[in-house]
């Protein structure tokens, strides 16, 4: 099958399991890559944790602040934040150093554990360590704590239904959209090809410095959240390292697959999908499987 065609195919694929996405799929070495809308903005969600990181660590490198400086990390009044794990779930507040904020925010996804280096290293200047990296296609406009605020939030969990729907009808063919977290003008956004654009730099240093990038490729090994492309990557030959993102009815995750034999691929997916349910196992064995699907052709001609 020729790559047209294979193009095609996916894209089938991905409508039959109603999404829409963005992937791309990039040879670290080569810089060869294929992809399906990979210049496309999208709302971020967590994959924003990333270049926070990167920002963060940086800072850290360069002396600007103390790894081991210890965070008051307080918990939210309204009881235990969105998200998997971490602090977000606290109910007592905590000291933790600013090392092991970023490994919960990578690891873990830890919704606050990220907020607590926001107020280090505020969005404005996460973008503006991004820009001078020379990416792009990345603008960081708010902290993780306003993506909970959401209709899934207000309207709670017996209603998560309508707040999908909610979701997946309020949105523009421009991308703009009714909930701020999803509008492309007001969001945390990016965009695939940026995404693979600062994995290069993590996998391969050159602008970033190899001390923060060895420091996220290993945070990135230890993700924890393993459901929706690992299970396509992950194997005794390959390492998967990533961070997912998710918000309402968006999927996503940012990755690099190294294979035993020294070669590395970025891998990149990002999905919005048209089914108004929370748990969608089979969108992300369809993420997972179009990801393949690109890999094995770049990978093998």
């Amino acid at each position: 099958m020729n790559t047209t065609r294979l193009l095609h195919r996916l894209g089938l694929d991905m409508e039959r399991a109603g999404l829409r996405g963005r992937f791309l799929v990039r040879d670290l070495d080569g810089g060869a890559e294929i992809g399906l809308g990979s210049d496309a903005e999208m709302p971020i969600a967590s994959l924003v944790k990333v270049p926070l990181a990167v920002a963060v660590l940086h800072a850290v490198h360069t002396g600007r602040l103390d790894g081991a400086r210890m965070v008051d990390v307080l918990p939210d009044p309204a009881g235990p934040r969105p998200g998997p794990g971490g602090t977000s779930g606290f109910r007592r507040p905590s000291r933790i150093a600013v090392d092991d904020l970023v490994h919960l925010a990578l690891t873990v996804s830890d919704n606050a554990a990220a907020d607590a280096l926001f107020t280090l290293v505020p969005p404005d200047e996460v973008t503006a360590h991004l820009r001078g990296l020379g990416v792009d296609g990345i603008t960081v406009r708010h902290r993780t704590r306003d993506l909970g605020d959401t209709p899934a939030a207000r309207l709670g969990p017996d209603d998560a239904l309508l707040a999908q729907e909610l979701a997946i009808r309020s949105g523009s063919p421009a991308h703009g959209h009714a909930i701020a977290q999803l509008d492309v003008a007001s969001a945390n956004t990016g965009t695939a090809g940026a995404f693979a654009d600062l994995l290069g730099m993590l996998w391969r240093p050159s602008t970033v410095p190899a001390p923060v990038a060895a420091q996220m490729r290993a945070h990135m090994a230890r993700n924890m959240i393993r459901n929706r492309l690992a299970p396509d990557f992950d194997s005794d030959a390959t390492t998967w390292s990533s961070k997912t993102g998710t918000i309402l009815h968006y999927r996503h995750e940012a990755g690099v697959v190294e294979h035993d034999d020294g070669a590395a691929f970025a891998v990149v997916a990002m999905t919005a999908s048209s089914v108004p349910a929370a748990a969608q196992p089979a969108a992300e064995a369809a993420m997972a499987g179009v990801a393949r699907a690109l890999h094995d052709r770049l990978r093998d001609g």
